[in-house]
């Protein structure tokens, strides 16, 4: 969706207000925000779906715990298979879970719940507006001792957490290539106003960008130079974490290799 900002920046079609406009609706977006907003509701829903096996309605219409020592088994078992994405079904102990006391479904919910808060939420920090590698490693590492063997009070919890290192890489990727381009309009906004662009990003604030964005992972400032055509070249240290000087690799989106860099193509 910033294509067409881009590609207006790299043919200079917009103007100071236009660029005006562009920067105040992209400010408006808040990544980081939104994913720990993502992982509240993915924590509630994986509760709800807990809620939903507790007390089934089905064909059947069978209703725990009217009927406590009966579970609706064959529509349990569809159902938490379209959910788990392929896992192999612990059908044996989802069965016991069936017959046993209802504190294992809530061993299931607080497990669920106290990983998600303990381990996913801190890995955004959204005061100081930046993401934790360190954090999402220890969270992986913490989610295969969490679903490494499996009973009737994580049984559940092993079928329904989520690993959201992939989600958290996108939702960074998204803010990242956001700040960029706010930059990008503030440099293009001194352009029209100088003539050239800056020697230095400190330039910009605050009479082209109201507050210069960080570089979200590792909170350092933004990298940016002047090229020898006239051009810039301003990047990210992306997902490694490491300074590339502005080099990047197709491997994906987002990449997980090379700098997340925002230039345009020499004339």
């Amino acid at each position: 969706t910033l294509q067409p900002i881009w590609e207006g920046l790299a043919e200079h079609k917009w103007s100071d207000g236009q660029l005006a406009d562009l920067d105040s609706e992209l400010a408006g977006l808040n990544f980081l925000t939104d994913y720990q907003v993502a992982v509240r509701g993915e924590r509630n829903l994986e509760i709800a779906n807990i809620e939903f096996i507790r007390h089934p309605r089905g064909e059947l219409h069978f209703k725990r715990p009217r009927l406590y020592f009966l579970m609706p088994f064959l529509s349990v078992i569809q159902m938490l298979s379209d959910l788990s994405g392929g896992k192999e079904m612990p059908t044996g102990q989802l069965a016991i879970l069936g017959f046993g006391p209802s504190g294992w479904f809530d061993q299931n919910e607080l497990r669920l719940a106290r990983f998600d808060t303990k381990w996913y939420l801190p890995v955004v920090d959204e005061e100081a507006k930046t993401i934790s590698q360190a954090k999402i490693h220890a969270a992986n590492a913490a989610l295969k001792q969490e679903i490494r063997y499996r009973t009737p009070e994580n049984v559940l919890e092993t079928l329904f957490i989520p690993n959201w290192s992939s989600a958290a890489e996108k939702f960074t990727y998204a803010q990242s290539s956001t700040d960029l381009a706010r930059v990008a309009i503030a440099l293009e906004r001194y352009r029209l106003t100088n003539g050239n662009y800056p020697d230095s990003l400190d330039a910009l604030s605050p009479q082209f960008i109201e507050k210069m964005p960080h570089d979200i992972i590792g909170g350092k400032p933004l990298h940016y130079r002047l090229e020898a055509n006239g051009q810039f070249t301003l990047y990210s240290v992306g997902w490694n974490e490491r300074d590339d000087g502005g080099v990047t690799v197709n491997s994906g989106i987002p990449p997980t290799k090379g700098d997340w860099v925002w230039r345009y193509p020499q004339k």
